[in-house]
């Protein structure tokens, strides 16, 4: 690991391979089957909060290490040993359109307490994305091409004013946190607090109490300028399951007339092409969840090679088919604004069988993840 000396007027410190691919690609994709809108126009976040409220907290456990790793290089560089504690930690991605101009990340009233930043780039310019080009206003290096598993922190202050050049196509990831002298604001104490919150409304006797719950509707509705407009745009759940190649499709009869936002709460199957596939998901985000599990480990050479199952699907009827072009009437209004926003997986060959066979792997995964 390589790093970038360090200027005295202007703290920071560009760490070259801090994670490792695999580290970068299991963020991916969890951020991939979670995000939700995020706070600038063009942007999508993850949240630990979030990932706890939808009932996906063993996701969380990933993050755990990398975080004290950066807290403890932080700690290390800054000269601030035991005395930090993390303000925040999320995944964070810009798709094309998303810029930020100069600023300092301790810029407002309600920030003053971030003393310093770090941020992880979890893929790559030039390869990923295009644009997104990270500066600093003073001092060297004065831009950062952004590169899977390199880290730049620096201190939170007015003298790292940085901006981000607008993404011009892909989708730039970051997992970034922020590092704070007040222990007033240690995120975990909050997290700690949700997650009790969550246990106490679980019952203890519901089955596969590690499926996703979906968060409000509004948090997943992408439309351009974040528009609140919904007759444009699209649900990003089905956005993301559309540039993996599937349509949702469910059973029951859609009425025009009444409010469908319980809709993507229901079981559903995902359809790919001419062919609907025979496993009932119980929502659109356990749907996702497993999709991106699949083209994240389905694509490695030997991935599920002792567990292949046998998978079933049928071909779509005329009926199904209208059923499903109903679901994008309402939900995916703008396919041409999904493939501009989300890169396709079809670099990945799918086999129907190994798909059945990541179902199993992901429930595996989802309970090793478990805290």
């Amino acid at each position: 690991m390589a790093d970038i000396e360090m200027e005295e007027d202007h703290p920071r410190l560009i760490l070259h391979n801090f994670l490792t691919e695999d580290e970068c690609k299991e963020l991916e994709f969890i951020h991939k089957s979670c995000s939700t809108i995020g706070y600038r126009p063009n942007v999508f976040s993850t949240t630990l909060s979030h990932l706890i409220a939808t009932n996906s907290a063993h996701l969380i456990i990933p993050f755990l290490p990398i975080r004290d790793r950066l807290k403890e290089k932080v700690e290390e560089t800054f000269g601030c040993e035991y005395e930090l504690v993390t303000e925040f930690t999320g995944l964070i991605s810009w798709s094309r359109g998303a810029s930020i101009g100069w600023h300092s990340d301790d810029n407002r009233p309600y920030l003053k307490q971030r003393d310093f930043t770090a941020v992880c780039y979890l893929n790559s310019y030039g390869k990923d994305f295009e644009g997104g080009l990270f500066h600093f206003q003073d001092g060297e290096p004065k831009t950062i091409a952004p590169m899977v598993g390199d880290a730049v922190i620096y201190t939170a202050d007015g003298r790292n004013t940085h901006s981000v050049d607008e993404v011009t196509s892909g989708e730039r990831l970051t997992l970034t946190l922020w590092f704070s002298r007040d222990s007033s604001h240690d995120e975990d104490a909050k997290l700690i607090l949700l997650l009790e919150e969550n246990v106490l409304h679980k019952s203890n006797n519901v089955p596969w109490s590690l499926l996703p719950l979906p968060a409000s509707d509004n948090m997943y509705w992408f439309s351009p300028h974040q528009a609140s407009n919904q007759d444009i745009g699209f649900d990003i759940r089905l956005g993301r399951l559309h540039a993996l190649g599937f349509d949702v499709y469910y059973s029951r009869d859609m009425n025009f007339g009444s409010d469908l936002s319980e809709l993507l709460m229901e079981p559903m199957q995902l359809a790919r092409r001419d062919q609907l596939l025979d496993h009932k998901f119980v929502n659109v985000l356990h749907s996702l969840q497993v999709a991106q599990f699949y083209f994240w480990e389905g694509c490695k050479s030997q991935a599920f090679t002792n567990e292949v199952q046998s998978g079933k699907a049928v071909r779509l009827s005329r009926s199904q088919s209208e059923k499903i072009t109903q679901v994008n009437s309402v939900f995916l209004k703008d396919t041409k604004l999904v493939e501009t926003v989300f890169q396709s997986a079809g670099q990945c060959y799918f086999n129907l069988a190994t798909f059945s066979a990541a179902i199993t792997e992901w429930e595996d995964y989802s309970c090793w993840c478990e805290p």
